[in-house]
């Protein structure tokens, strides 16, 4: 079985091709996410990571998220 690496989505650069393997927040957060269809096991492309909020494509989909709740979830390249 291959190694996996897991890394918060913070340091995922843009382009790359991640899928969510948890979420390391509350339930607030863990809920908030879910609204948006971020939820472990979906795969999504980073679109901007530089510096400010990051731009995720999710399907058709375009979602901003903070940097902070981005560091609470945990991606590994897909």
């Amino acid at each position: 079985m291959p190694f996996e690496e897991i890394f918060p989505l913070v340091q995922a650069a843009a382009g790359q091709e991640v899928r969510l393997v948890d979420i390391n927040g509350g339930r607030r957060l863990t809920h908030r996410l879910v609204e948006m269809g971020l939820t472990p096991g979906v795969r999504f492309r980073i679109l901007q990571n530089s510096g400010g909020p990051l731009l995720l494509a999710i399907s058709d989909a375009r979602i901003a998220l903070g940097r902070g709740m981005a560091d609470q979830m945990n991606v590994t390249v897909d």
